[in-house]
C-alpha cells in the first residue's frame, strides 16, 4: 500500500535520544538528562490548585476552537503589562502546545513551493514540519560571528522569499535577537511583503537583558508562545498564537478541522500561571545558576559554545574532538551516563561539529554533568 511522501520527514532527533536514554536508565540507571528541552520543575502550585478546581467544578467538555475567552483576555494582559503592547483578545488563538500553533501558522501563510527562510543552526521542526507541508526551505547559515542571528545580507541573498521564521531566544544557541536587530528583521519582511513568523516560547527565560517582542514593531508577524518553557507546563500541552488580523478567521477554520480545541483542562489552569511570577522566577535564577557551572567548565575543558543570553542550553562547539557528533553522543551516553543532542538535529550540513546541552534539570545534576565531563576531556590529553 501506498505511503505518503511526507511520511518520509526527518526524525525529530532529541526524541531518538530521549528513547535511547530511556533504554540506558532501564538497564544500567543514572542517566543525566541534558537532551530534552524542558523544565525540571511541575507546573506552579497556582496552576495546579486550579486543575483540582476545574476537575471538580468543571464539565470538561470542548471549548472554542481559538480556546476560552478569560485565557485569551489574561493572555492580553499580559502582552499590557510585560511589553506595553496592545494585543486584542480576538488575535490571540490557544494552541495544542507551540508545535499546534506552528503547523496552524504554516499552513494558514504559506502555500505548496512557498520559499519560507529559517536559520541553520534552528529548531528542526520548523525545516521538517515546513517540508511536508511542500514548502521549500531556505537555509540561512549563521554562526558564532554573527551570535547566531541572520544578518540583512544572508537575508538579501536568500532570493525571493514568502515567510521568515526567526526565534529569540534561539533553540539551540540560547542567542537573541537586539530591539536593534528585532528591528531591522521587521523592516526587511515589511519591504519585501515577507511573512514573518517569531518563535518567543523562551521568552521569560533570559538573564542579562529582556527579548523584546516582534508585536513591538509590526502587527503583520504571526507571533508563537507557549506555557510549556517558562510557566513550566510541558506535559499541559499548552501554547499561543497571535495572528495578525487577516489571518483570525484561517487559523480558526484550520484549528476547528485539525484539533477541535486545545485540552480545556489546561486552559483553565493556565489562567493561575500568571499569578505563580513567585515560583517561576525562582526556577530562571536556577537556570542561570546552572548556565554558568556549565560555562565555567566547558571553557575550562576548551570547548567553545554560543553566548547563551536566554532559553536553557549551550550549543557546543566539539569540532576540536569529533566531526561525528551522533558518535560522541553516544559514547557520553554509554560511558558518561549523560544523554545530549547531536547539532544535526538543528543544522544538517555543520551539525555534525557541535552538540547541544540542556541546563533545565537540578543544579545537582548539571554539577555532576559537568564533573563528569570535565574528567572525560582531561582523560583524552
Amino acid at each position: 500500500m501506498k505511503i505518503a511522501d511526507r511520511a518520509e520527514i526527518s526524525p525529530f532527533y532529541v526524541m531518538e535520544v530521549m528513547k535511547a536514554a530511556a533504554d540506558r536508565e532501564r538497564v544500567q540507571g543514572n542517566v543525566l538528562h541534558l537532551e530534552v528541552g524542558q523544565p525540571s520543575t511541575p507546573a506552579p502550585q497556582t496552576v495546579i490548585a486550579a486543575a483540582h478546581r476545574a476537575l471538580d467544578d468543571h464539565r470538561l467538555g470542548y471549548t472554542d476552537a481559538a480556546g476560552i475567552v478569560q485565557l485569551r483576555a489574561r493572555i492580553a494582559h499580559f502582552y499590557r503589562q510585560r511589553y506595553q503592547v496592545e494585543v486584542d483578545p480576538h488575535q490571540v488563538v490557544l494552541t495544542m502546545g507551540a508545535s499546534g500553533g506552528f503547523a496552524l501558522a504554516f499552513l494558514a501563510a504559506f502555500d505548496v513551493g512557498d520559499r519560507v527562510a529559517v536559520t541553520e543552526p534552528g529548531y528542526p521542526c520548523y525545516r521538517n514540519v515546513l517540508e511536508a507541508f511542500g514548502v521549500e526551505v531556505v537555509g540561512i547559515p549563521v554562526d558564532a560571528s554573527s551570535r547566531y542571528v541572520p544578518m540583512p545580507y544572508q537575508l538579501d541573498a536568500a532570493g525571493d522569499l514568502d515567510g521568515l521564521v526567526i526565534a529569540s531566544p534561539a533553540n539551540p544557541t540560547g542567542t537573541m535577537l537586539t530591539t536593534d536587530e528585532m528591528e531591522r528583521t521587521v523592516r526587511f519582511c515589511r519591504n519585501w511583503g515577507v511573512r514573518l513568523v517569531a518563535d518567543e516560547i523562551y521568552h521569560g527565560i533570559t538573564y542579562e537583558r529582556a527579548a523584546p517582542t516582534a508585536l513591538k514593531y509590526t502587527h503583520d508577524a504571526v507571533v508563537l508562545q507557549s506555557f510549556s518553557k517558562y510557566f513550566s507546563m510541558t506535559g499541559w500541552r499548552l501554547g499561543w498564537m497571535v495572528v495578525p488580523e487577516d489571518l483570525v478567521r484561517p487559523v480558526e477554520r484550520l484549528a476547528q478541522n485539525l484539533f477541535i480545541s486545545p485540552p480545556t483542562i489546561a486552559q483553565i489552569a493556565a489562567i493561575a500561571a500568571f499569578d505563580g511570577t513567585e515560583e517561576l522566577e525562582a526556577n530562571v535564577t536556577r537556570y542561570r545558576t546552572n548556565r554558568d557551572i556549565l560555562a565555567a567548565t566547558l571553557r575550562k575543558v576548551g570547548l567553545p559554545f554560543a553566548p547563551p543570553d536566554g532559553a536553557f542550553y549551550l550549543y557546543v562547539d566539539v569540532g576540536s574532538i569529533t566531526n561525528d557528533s551522533p558518535a560522541l553522543c553516544a559514547a557520553w551516553l554509554d560511558e558518561l551516563g549523560i544523554a545530549c543532542t547531536p547539532g544535526i538535529d538543528f543544522d544538517p550540513v555543520r551539525g555534525r561539529q557541535f552538540v547541544r546541552l540542556s541546563y533545565s534539570e537540578s543544579t545537582e545534576d548539571i554539577t555532576e554533568a559537568a564533573r563528569r565531563i570535565e574528567g572525560w576531556m582531561t582523560a583524552r590529553r
